[in-house]
Parts: structure tokens; sequence; C-alpha cells
């Protein structure tokens, strides 16, 4: 049975889908169809916490499909941007879990992953899916990735 592991870069998807196609990411059909796949064995969404009731009920509802979500405070700077940056996180949970999956899953269009994928392809010759939306999606990123999954109507609210 290939035990999969699943890591998603919630405030990716979020704004490159919003961005892209006015639409929110349909979790509940992504992990219908990995599960097809086989069984996963780790499924992570990361996310900033701003306490709001909307981000909340999303949370729960990640919470009942089945990942286990990993908050980080937002941070407003006094210059007005923002930080809840997630990508060392994430890198250090998918280099923890790779050694005992056989594919790892990233939901992510930051190129800065395409070095971790390198990695644990080399390192423990897992299978890489990524899943992102083509046109914000780091070139590296696809190349790099064993299978890449355009993030396209058929994934969308």
């Amino acid at each position: 049975m290939n035990k999969i592991a699943i890591f998603v870069d919630v405030q990716n998807i979020y704004y490159t889908t919003r961005d892209t196609f006015s639409r929110q990411f349909n979790y509940q059909k992504l992990w219908h169809r990995i599960s097809e796949q086989g069984e996963i064995v780790c499924a992570n969404a990361y996310a900033t916490h701003r306490g709001d009731e909307k981000q909340l009920k999303f949370q729960n509802a990640l919470k009942h499909i089945g990942f286990t979500v990993k908050l980080k405070p937002f941070i407003q700077r006094s210059d007005g941007s923002a930080k809840g940056d997630w990508d060392v996180g994430i890198t250090i949970d998918v280099m923890e879990t790779a050694k005992d999956v056989d594919t790892v899953i990233l939901l992510s269009g930051d190129g800065d992953f395409g070095l971790l994928l390198e990695k644990i392809k080399q390192d423990y010759n897992v299978n890489t899916e990524v899943y992102g939306v083509p046109a914000l999606t780091a070139n590296n990123l696809i190349k790099t990735a064993n299978t890449f999954h355009p993030i396209e109507g058929d994934l969308l609210l």
C-alpha cells in the first residue's frame, strides 16, 4: 500500500486560487482523490491564526476532513506588511516524514520548495507530487516534482 504524506501551504493555495479563479480550493475533493492512490498517513495544513470566526470555521472543516492544522500567529508589522510564513516549518516536517512514506504531496506554488523536493527524492527515493495553480507555480517546482497536478476547475468550489 502506497503511504502518502500531504503538506498544504494554506495561504499560498488560498491566494493563488482566489487571485486566478476568484474561487476557493476544494480540500474535500483533494482528499478523496489522494485517498484513492493509497493510505494517507500524514496530512498537515499550515495556516496563520487571526482568530476570526470565518477562519476558525475553515480550520475546523480541514480537521473534519482529516488534516492536522498547524497555526502560526498572524503578525502585522508597523509598516503595514504582514508575516505568517510557514516555509521552514513545512520543510522540517517534510524532512522528518519523507523517510517513512512512499509519496510526498505538496500543495504550494513556492519555488523555494524545489530544493526540498530534490533533497527528499535523492535521500529517501520518494515520489513527489505538487498541486498548484499553473500560472502562479514556480517552474522549478513543477520540473522538480515527479508529478505536477494543475489546480483547475475540478478542484475548485
